[in-house]
């Protein structure tokens, strides 16, 4: 098990195919982007090997050269490679940077004599150390047992005699190797952990109906790639003590807040997971209701890393998870962020002006600029005002409680006392206009 508190980092190589469809940009950005998940699991990458083919090698993804390359490298007998850091020696993991089946994970490691992680695996051990509430720990869990069913027969594999059939009850009837018990163990403790999840999204529903119907609150999700800035925005926007780090998926579980300074109507702000390139299907869909938070969202607040040269790449990343999740018909603001990250005043004033031009309506931002997140507070809260309707209702002075409520959900724009109790005229969402009459009726 990897260990990132351990003062002598585990080091690890990272090995790539660039198929003739991918551009040189666009692989650049996924390696960088691996070694980036590299670090954030506390691994050192100590080189890179690359190779150009028109498909993966159906053995073990790189052809037999590069094999054999890794291999010399390993043994210190190798000049031609991209020596990150010294020295090379000890190199515990192969980083691929594709999903390869199981056979071409075995074939490679049992070449390479190094035991070796696809894209999907990374990730998956990311989100299993960084869940910390319940719901993701059993979120990652579906996500890691679906992963791991396919492979059990290759793992069977690597045990030998062990994975040998074993006889039915009493030594009679037809026997299961051991790969297969383990499946059926596996299948059957997914469906138990799904009921679990079931039970717990029942209870959210009821929560976001309670948060939305009965409070007169609007909600904002904060969405985008990973690593864009979101959780410090969140923090800003609503004045919140949130985890902030500058490492991938440093967001799993969902948190809440209010938009702050409070406005009319009252806004939630929610945070969800960060999106990535190739982003594992079982992932977006075990962490559904993570991403729930942005369908259930009336506005979306999409964060891009404005400094990033691979930005348009993670916009459409975000773009279509949120298609996949059907939350592409919500609402959005683009939130470019990080623009102070770039070299100088001119070259900050150049992408701004880029930006604005292509994507109309955009907001360009620092999150460490008061003067910016003023601006964005602005906006979100004049997107929801646009929602609100005139309404007027009659609040007897016996229920002279509720005068907190209409303050606190409503924007009073008019209060006029009479002899048997006060009529207000106000502006607020429809639901709460409803829930306040059905409140007043009953008072009456």
């Amino acid at each position: 098990m990897l260990n990132p508190e351990k003062k002598s980092r585990p080091r690890a190589l990272i090995v790539a195919v660039q198929l003739d469809t991918v551009s040189d940009v666009e692989f650049e950005s996924s390696l960088a982007e691996l070694g980036d998940l590299a670090k954030t699991l506390g691994l050192e990458v100590v080189g890179k090997f690359t190779q150009k083919r028109s498909s993966f090698d159906s053995t073990a993804y790189v052809g037999v050269g590069k094999r054999e390359e890794i291999r010399q490298f390993l043994k210190g007998q190798q000049a031609g490679f991209e020596r990150l850091s010294q020295p090379i020696a000890d190199v515990e993991f192969i980083l691929v940077d594709h999903e390869i089946s199981p056979s071409q994970a075995l074939n490679l490691e049992n070449e390479v004599g190094c035991e070796v992680m696809d894209r999907t695996v990374v990730i998956l051990e990311i989100f299993h150390r960084n869940a910390h509430s319940h719901v993701a720990q059993v979120q990652v869990e579906i996500a890691r047992l679906s992963y791991m069913a396919p492979r059990l027969r290759e793992a069977a594999k690597r045990e030998g005699p062990s994975g040998r059939q074993r006889s039915g009850t009493g030594g009679r009837g037809t026997g299961q190797s051991r790969s297969q018990m383990d499946k059926l163990k596996v299948r059957d403790r997914i469906a138990e952990l799904q009921k679990e999840i079931d039970a717990i999204e029942g209870s959210r529903d009821t929560q976001r109906s309670r948060r939305q119907g009965q409070s007169g609150l609007s909600q904002v999700a904060l969405v985008g790639y990973t690593n864009a800035g979101k959780s410090t925005l969140m923090r800003a926007l609503t004045g919140s003590e949130v985890l902030v780090a500058n490492q991938l998926f440093a967001t799993l579980d969902t948190k809440v807040r209010t938009l702050y300074p409070e406005s009319v109507p009252r806004v939630l702000v929610s945070d969800t997971v960060g999106f990535i390139k190739n982003l594992p299907h079982g992932l977006v869909a075990s962490f559904k209701s993570t991403l729930d938070e942005a369908l259930n969202a009336s506005l979306l607040l999409h964060v891009i890393d404005a400094s990033d040269p691979g930005f348009e790449m993670q916009l459409e990343v975000t773009d279509r998870v949120l298609a996949e999740i059907g939350a592409d018909s919500v609402p959005r603001i683009r939130v470019f962020n990080k623009i102070d990250y770039l070299d100088d005043v001119a070259a900050q004033t150049e992408r701004i002006a880029e930006l604005q031009v292509k994507y109309p309506g955009c907001i360009v931002v620092s999150a460490r600029s008061k003067d910016d997140i003023s601006k964005l507070h602005k906006a979100v809260v004049e997107s929801f005002q646009q929602q609100l309707i005139e309404a007027e209702i009659f609040l007897p002075w016996s229920a002279q409680g509720l005068r907190g409520d209409i303050f606190a959900s409503c924007k009073v724009l008019e209060e006029r006392a009479e002899e048997a109790g006060a009529f207000f005229r106000f502006r607020a969402t429809p639901n709460v206009v409803a829930r306040l009459r059905e409140l007043t009726d009953d008072a009456s």
